[in-house]
């Protein structure tokens, strides 16, 4: 296949994702904002960053301090302006002009599956069956059980439990809403709603020099028209998943190839979707293949999903490191000969701390974890994506916290589900609150912890954040692992993007190999570029000293280690084989023999 997107500016790039409310407060108010997003534009550049994710940041009409908007401004009612407490349209242009002029590119994210019910065109399709607007959203009258009982038209589950269906008396109908019921699904159907959505949404924020877009559920859009009911997997309630119906639609890559030959195109606009439920490689192919322009790459979420019920996402399973790894070989491989691209990523703002998850959190592993969960990023093929806090080791909120310390809708509900569920069974409440400690959202929504001061520095307000600082936050923060230096989770992040960059042509673009994949201790795999380069990483997934067997490429020299560059000489054993110490990542580095030949990307 042609190569038709070698060159393209955001593939070398590392982005960084910042979380508006919970990054920097500038004013005292406890919630954070853009105007300190910008006090810290030197700190992302410092760090290594090339382009910057803001999380929505627009206005949406309820604000309840303790919880910023309904679901923390995926619930948009006025796309064209910002959330007043995150400031104005004119600090949102200030932040753009302040990373072009650093050399860095800026991205928001794309909210368009739904609105807030609080949007202009919600309230207009909302007032009468006959409005012009009404068919911008998704409209049913009810069903009947045989008793007379209504029922919503379908037994779809929304994300944040309950029914997809609420029911609106003026009109007598229900409206679809596959997250909160103040988030009513758009109908994508309508050209003309399509039309709305790329001016208002799209168009106005890339006139105003914008780099592209996260595009939130990008694989939603397209429902279909046949609205079935979803097959039972929980006999416990009337509501059933249904992602089956409503992911990856009928219409969808049309959609996409219209949303790029309309707006996208005519900006050289970057675009990383979000794409659930779609395990499988081919499928995801279709929606980044370059010749085909729908989106310039996805996340793709098999590894943030490790440990999550397969019926719910709180329902915590057991899984070992073959799985993990298997996950990592499968999306780095899948681009193999072809003309699409993929993302290596661990956090973002929906999933557990990735040092809790997948490494150790407790205080004598933590950064030895971090380090390493770094090295294995950096390492792997495709446009990186560090969350805030990641850089610094950020860790899950601690144990101890009770629900009333959770502010995350998704976490809220399913406690007050579970508990309505077993009649407030301490057992069943225990098992859930152990659940949302791993992979409760709130996890990665912790205020930043800037420093060991009062509210970890995110805030000066006397009485605090919008949202608790976690315990650890004199033990773990940017100005205590700035003094550290390279020693440090944020020294050995800088570090490894830079080594990175150095040697993109393996790192970024290079061709991944896994070995010893059935081991569930260690994670060796090794890389080679194009150019010749190869590389050979050798990750340690315990507490425990075990031994590794480097690849044999020949020619590899130690370069990079997770606990400092000494000691290889008396770590090595008999040719090939290293001892690794408790979470320690090592990096070795060569060159190949014969290269592996050009990716078609």
């Amino acid at each position: 296949m042609a190569d038709t997107s070698a060159k393209q500016w955001w593939k070398d790039a590392v982005c960084y994702q910042i979380y508006p409310a919970s990054f920097k407060d500038s004013n005292g108010d406890g919630l954070g904002d853009i105007p300190g997003i910008l006090s810290k534009v030197d700190y992302l550049k410092d760090l290594g960053i090339d382009i910057v994710w803001v999380s929505p940041m627009y206005t949406s009409s309820r604000r309840r301090f303790d919880s910023p908007q309904v679901d923390m401004g995926y619930d948009i009612s006025d796309y064209e302006k910002v959330y007043a407490p995150y400031g104005t349209v004119k600090d949102m242009e200030a932040l753009i002009a302040a990373c072009h002029e650093r050399g860095m590119k800026l991205i928001l994210d794309l909210v368009v599956n739904h609105t807030s019910d609080q949007h202009a065109w919600f309230k207009e399709s909302r007032s009468a069956k006959d409005n012009p607007k009404r068919d911008w959203y998704i409209w049913k009258p009810p069903r009947y059980a045989e008793d007379g009982t209504r029922l919503p038209p379908t037994n779809w589950r929304s994300y944040f439990s309950g029914s997809t269906w609420e029911y609106d008396e003026h009109t007598a109908e229900y409206f679809l809403h596959l997250f909160a019921k103040e988030q009513p699904d758009l109908n994508w159907e309508k050209p003309e709603t399509r039309k709305a959505i790329y001016d208002s949404a799209m168009r106005f924020w890339l006139d105003k020099g914008v780099d592209g877009f996260r595009v939130d559920v990008v694989n939603m859009y397209s429902k279909g028209v046949g609205f079935k009911d979803a097959p039972i997997v929980d006999s416990r309630f009337y509501e059933q998943p249904a992602w089956l119906y409503y992911a990856n639609g009928p219409r969808m890559h049309e959609f996409l190839r219209e949303m790029n030959e309309q707006v996208l195109n005519k900006y050289d606009a970057v675009t990383v979707g979000e794409l659930p439920h779609t395990p499988d490689p081919d499928k995801v192919l279709d929606y980044v293949g370059a010749g085909d322009k729908q989106l310039s790459m996805v996340f793709q979420f098999d590894i943030v999903d490790i440990g999550q019920g397969k019926d719910h996402k709180y329902h915590l399973e057991e899984w070992r490191l073959p799985l993990l790894k298997g996950i990592v070989a499968k999306w780095q491989q899948f681009i193999d000969g072809t003309d699409g691209w993929t993302t290596v990523f661990c956090e973002n703002h929906d999933q557990g701390r990735s040092v809790s998850r997948f490494a150790s959190d407790h205080p004598s592993h933590r950064a030895h974890s971090a380090k390493m969960l770094s090295m294995m990023l950096c390492a792997l093929t495709g446009t990186l994506f560090v969350y805030q806090g990641q850089e610094i080791g950020m860790i899950n909120v601690p144990r101890s916290w009770p629900i009333d310390a959770y502010r995350d809708i998704e976490s809220v509900n399913f406690y007050k589900t579970m508990a309505a569920e077993s009649r407030n069974d301490p057992a069943e409440l225990e098992y859930v609150m152990r659940s949302l400690q791993v992979l409760g959202r709130d996890n990665a929504r912790l205020p930043m912890q800037w420093d060991g001061s009062a509210h970890a520095g995110f805030t000066d307000r006397e009485e605090g954040a919008w949202m608790r600082v976690h315990d650890a936050y004199q033990e773990i923060n940017v100005a205590r692992q700035v003094q550290a230096g390279e020693e440090s989770v944020l020294g050995f992040w800088k570090k490894m993007i830079r080594f990175r960059k150095e040697h993109r042509d393996v790192l970024v673009h290079g061709v991944f190999e896994g070995f010893g994949m059935e081991d569930e201790n260690t994670f060796v795999f090794g890389k080679k570029g194009a150019g010749g380069e190869k590389v050979a990483v050798a990750l340690n997934f315990t507490a425990d000293e075990h031994e590794v067997e480097l690849p044999g490429y020949g020619g590899l020299q130690f370069v990079v280690g997770s606990y400092g560059d000494a000691g290889e000489a008396e770590r090595g054993a008999q040719g090939r084989v290293r001892k690794l110490r408790p979470w320690e990542g090592r990096l070795y580095l060569g060159r190949c023999e014969g290269s592996p030949g050009p990716r078609t990307s």
